[in-house]
């Protein structure tokens, strides 16, 4: 166990060389994840649609769980992205293309915004891509009555985590926006994922009836959606969050000190692929989700840096803009105060 304070042993530490002992997967256990999350994932779905065949309407209970392994299977997803699966790029890439028409999320095309995630989190000059917008307090001053009131829609709650999960994953990733001008492979990836999840659709209805689509899948993926929203956002929303211009950013302090460590109860915790080791994941995207717990028990510093609760997070929702001066997200109240 180090005996180094959090703040000290986050810039003294050689992370890149300690993180490449956790970066090699075993590519059976990554198979048998894979597995334990879409087994489940296909049960659950299948017990909900013999509850709306059967009559049995509780049973679509078995939804909730469904959206829970849903969420999983993107994390998995994520991971192929950055090549951290299998360690294989064509294994990587087929099992992301295929989890994607599941998820509706254009893996090829998503996999791109997310690199600039992963190069731009806490520059306060690239914000834009893969990100939730957020205005310093000088820009939110500045905005004219009508653009003060777009911003704070933007920011409700309900707007976030209603209406944007809807947005995100049901229309806006059936296009290719912000990569209109990067080649082919964009179009490609978001057209053939439109062109999967069509013929899923249909299938379902074929094999299923209707009411297999709008009364089981439908809500399964909302729900994923939700929290698939909700937890990239408390990720790097929280109040003791980085964020530099880009003459002052640094990679290792953005990664650190930028992205959370939302520790979440052991089930949540599993079910969301340990996503909430983000700090470390920040630091070293290539770790397998699994090897993540490994960097926190031999290095227990790391659990101090940016650790949130689900209270913490909670509460957290009402800061909305940066402060360049305190170095800190606020709320409205506090920064017009």
């Amino acid at each position: 166990m180090s005996d180094l304070a959090p703040d000290v042993a986050s810039t003294e530490r050689p992370w890149p060389q300690i993180m490449s002992r956790y970066r090699q997967p075993n590519r059976w256990r990554s198979a048998i994840e894979l597995a334990i999350s879409l087994a489940p994932f296909l049960l659950c779905w299948g017990l909900a649609w013999a509850s709306v065949a059967y009559g049995f309407w509780w049973g679509l209970m078995f939804t909730i769980p469904a959206a829970g392994f849903l969420v999983r299977l993107f994390m998995i997803q994520h991971d192929c992205g950055h090549g951290a699966f299998f360690a294989h790029r064509q294994a990587d890439d087929w099992a992301g293309r295929i989890i994607g028409v599941l998820t509706m999320t254009p893996y090829d095309y998503w996999r791109r915004t997310h690199a600039q995630h992963h190069a731009t989190t806490g520059n306060l000059d690239r914000r834009g891509i893969g990100d939730v917008e957020t205005l310093t307090v000088s820009e939110y001053r500045a905005l004219s009555m009508r653009g003060r009131l777009r911003y704070r829609l933007y920011r409700h709650p309900i707007v976030l985590f209603g209406v944007g999960p809807l947005w995100l994953f049901l229309l806006q990733h059936r296009w290719p926006v912000g990569m209109m001008r990067s080649g082919v492979e964009p179009w490609l990836s978001t057209m053939a994922t439109n062109v999967g999840i069509a013929v899923l659709a249909v299938g379902m209805v074929w094999v299923f009836g209707w009411q297999a689509l709008v009364l089981v899948h439908l809500p399964i993926v909302i729900m994923a959606a939700a929290v698939g929203v909700w937890l990239f956002y408390v990720q790097h929303q929280f109040e003791e969050t980085h964020w530099a211009p880009a003459s002052d950013w640094k990679f290792k302090e953005a990664a650190l000190h930028g992205s959370s460590y939302y520790d979440l109860p052991g089930i949540l915790g599993w079910l969301t692929a340990n996503i909430g080791i983000h700090h470390v994941h920040h630091l070293a995207s290539r770790i397998p989700y699994y090897r993540l717990p490994e960097v926190l028990r031999d290095y227990p510093e790391l659990k101090a840096i940016g650790r949130i609760s689900i209270a913490d997070s909670l509460a957290g929702v009402k800061l909305v803009l940066w402060d360049e001066r305190r170095r800190k997200l606020v709320s409205f109240r506090e920064a017009l105060a």
